[in-house]
């Protein structure tokens, strides 16, 4: 009986032609944001599990994979199973997302970067998802963030260096969803709900896209109906909008669909970016959405989402996130960050061939000495030609259609008469 040899449900291969088409999009993405002024670092794929479970992660901390400690017996198995203490058999965790780590690199390297620090990384994280279309136990995230900047600089240049990168990639019809969480936290106190009902009532808001304006209130009914009904009232009026293309990030817009007596900071840090995000490339729009929620109880102000309307979820956010890095510094630091979801954006974009360069496959007949054949690969290589030695074969088209589809753009048939590259007869690869 054949065994199974599926990787883990959740994690994928990638064939050839996948990975060069993922590295290609990577390092599309690379540069766009390094034009911007971002700098890359790498931190480890495994971080401590304390800190892991320190409450900065929000609902991810539930998702964590945790690495056993080393040494333990079979007692220790069965005594930390009996007592539910996961502590007491893990001291380690992959990374769930980018942003924990983040926070403790900037904590162990403060004295040796820049006052305001622009950083990228780009790395796969882990978590324990039930696998589903788009959604993958290991996935890579795109992040950019900045540290020590309060002003909202930050947010335009996080927006901004995002909308230069979809269009990098070629990705037409993105919307970047705009809110402030003190908004929603007016919106709420608006409606009447109790301050200790505000996590569960955002919980039941972020799912308005899934279960409609009746569903939340539905939900929300249960902490005050008087309040839910208010809040179904406000959505009623908020959701054409919405769904007409948006409510523009502008002072009326804005103003239009908020009720009375919402913090003024807010709506004046908005109307801020309103003004100040210009110039962006076509293809990206920018709009105000007071529903949107983004579920990491961790930001603090400003929070934007990515939605295509070839993806069913976002495919990127983030925002801003003041009170984490003090977490581990004992002092506030500013920060904020904006994520792209490269899964994704990776199905919805093509990428640009021609920008491999020059590629040839030599296929070549058995008597053709090696020192011929190293000989050719090497001449052709010297151009900046990227070459493939295959053995010819009695039917060569299933070898061509694989190399075509691997990225090569021509092909030559090599005998043991070929004296150098010259001497080839060169063809493209349809």
């Amino acid at each position: 009986m054949a065994r199974d040899v599926s990787p883990p449900r959740g994690m994928r291969d990638f064939l050839p032609a996948e990975k060069a088409k993922r590295e290609r999009a990577l390092r599309i993405i690379r540069e766009a944001y390094s034009a911007h002024g971002f700098d890359e670092i790498e931190t480890p794929v495994v971080e401590d599990f304390d800190r892991l479970h320190s409450g900065l992660g929000g609902d991810n901390e539930k998702l964590g994979f945790s690495v056993l400690k080393r040494g333990l017996t079979h007692g220790d198995l069965s005594a930390a199973a009996a007592s539910g203490d996961a502590h007491a058999l893990a001291d380690l965790g992959l990374r769930f997302d980018l942003t924990v780590p983040l926070a403790r690199f900037y904590a162990s390297h403060r004295a040796e970067l820049p006052t305001v620090f622009r950083a990228i990384q780009i790395a796969p994280v882990w978590r324990a998802e039930r696998p589903q279309k788009g959604r993958y136990r290991q996935f890579v995230q795109c992040d950019i963030d900045i540290i020590g900047e309060a002003s909202q600089l930050a947010e335009v240049e996080l927006i901004s260096a995002t909308a230069f990168t979809l269009a990098a990639l070629g990705l037409t019809g993105c919307t970047i969803r705009v809110n402030d969480r003190r908004i929603l936290t007016g919106i709420l106190h608006y409606c009447g709900f109790a301050k200790e009902r505000f996590a569960q009532a955002l919980i039941s808001i972020d799912k308005l896209d899934k279960i409609g304006a009746p569903g939340v209130v539905a939900e929300l009914a249960e902490f005050g109906a008087d309040s839910a009904a208010v809040l179904g009232g406000l959505l009623k009026r908020i959701q054409p909008q919405l769904a007409g293309g948006g409510v523009p990030l502008t002072t009326p817009g804005i103003l239009s669909v908020l009720p009375d007596g919402i913090d003024p900071d807010a709506v004046a840090a908005l109307e801020t970016l309103a003004n100040a995000l210009t110039g962006l490339p076509e293809g990206v729009e920018v709009r105000f959405d007071p529903t949107l929620v983004r579920g990491m109880g961790y930001y603090t102000g400003t929070i934007f989402e990515i939605a295509h309307p070839a993806s069913g979820s976002s495919i990127g956010g983030g925002g801003r996130y003041d009170g984490m890095i003090g977490r581990f510094l004992g002092q506030d630091v500013p920060a904020a960050g904006f994520s792209i979801g490269f899964e994704r954006i990776v199905d919805l974009i093509t990428v640009d061939e021609t920008a491999i360069g020059e590629s040839i496959v030599l296929v070549h007949d058995i008597d053709v000495a090696l020192t011929t054949l190293i000989a050719l690969k090497n001449e052709f290589i010297a151009r900046g030609v990227r070459v493939r030695l295959e053995k010819r074969v009695k039917n060569v088209t299933p070898l061509l259609e694989r190399a075509r589809i691997a990225g090569f753009d021509s092909f030559a048939f090599v005998s043991a008469e070929a004296s150098d590259a010259q001497s080839l007869l060169v063809k493209p690869l349809a």
